[in-house]
């Protein structure tokens, strides 16, 4: 009889996605997930493995249109997005981007999630935040889509 393998769980998924970065980019991107777990308690995490960019989105539910943040690690950096972006007060002009709805800021260490200016940023855009995120949920991570084909994780 044959040993069947055990699936991975979604957080053994995320860390082999996370493995594919150099050290330096996926130690920050851990402390950065670290930091948004923290501050986001109950909150349903949503990966995505996609061509250009690993993406953890953090939301209400697992409905993606709910999502409030996403923090989006590319080869040489990290992003987090604000995903009701146009609708957040931001009165510090730290959001970028001129879609019509998604703003970021992009991090030069995870230490940039905790400067008073973001935390603020964050919290208005909790607050104004469509569905809010129920921080006595239990809270689960879930990986959505891996893409086939991939730009490399490393710069060349």
């Amino acid at each position: 009889m044959a040993a069947t393998a055990k699936a991975p769980t979604p957080q053994r998924q995320l860390d082999g996605f996370l493995d594919k970065y150099l050290p330096e980019i996926a130690e920050q991107a851990r402390a950065c997930l670290k930091i948004l777990r923290a501050r986001l308690p109950g909150a349903v995490q949503l990966v995505y493995d996609n061509y250009n960019a690993l993406v953890v989105g953090f939301g209400p539910s697992e409905k993606p249109s709910d999502a409030i943040f996403s923090l989006v690690i590319f080869p040489r950096y990290m992003s987090v997005c604000f995903l009701q972006g146009t609708k957040v007060p931001d009165p510090n002009k730290l959001l970028k981007g001129s879609g019509n709805v998604v703003r970021n800021i992009r991090l030069a260490s995870p230490a940039d999630l905790n400067r008073p200016e973001i935390r603020e940023v964050m919290a208005a855009a909790m607050e104004s935040a469509r569905v809010p995120i129920d921080p006595a949920a239990p809270g689960k991570l879930v990986i959505r889509s891996i893409s086939a084909k991939q730009r490399p994780r490393r710069p060349a």
